[in-house]
C-alpha cells in the first residue's frame, strides 16, 4: 500500500533530486533512499552492539582465564610435589 506525502526539500536537495530522479520517477527514487540509509543506520547499530557486547565479554573472559590458570598453577604445583 503507498500513500501521498507532502514533504518540503531545501534547494540544494531538490536540486539533487532532479539530477538523479526524473519527475516521473521521484516516489521509487525516495523509497529506496529511505530504505538504504534506514539499512546502514540499523547496521551501524549492530556493529556498536556487537562491540560493546564483546567488550563486556571480553571482562567475563579474562576473569575466567585469570581464575583457570590460577586452579592449573595449583594442580601443577600439587603434582610436582
Amino acid at each position: 500500500m503507498y500513500h501521498r506525502l507532502n514533504i518540503t526539500l531545501p534547494d540544494k536537495t531538490l536540486k539533487m533530486l532532479n539530477q538523479f530522479a526524473p519527475k516521473g520517477d521521484r516516489s521509487s527514487f525516495i523509497d529506496e533512499a529511505i530504505q538504504n540509509y534506514i539499512a546502514q543506520i540499523q547496521k551501524q547499530r549492530l556493529r556498536e552492539q556487537l562491540k560493546e557486547g564483546a567488550i563486556r565479554h571480553a571482562e567475563r573472559d579474562l576473569g575466567i582465564t585469570d581464575d583457570w590458570f590460577a586452579l592449573e598453577e595449583e594442580s601443577w604445583q600439587q603434582n610436582v610435589q
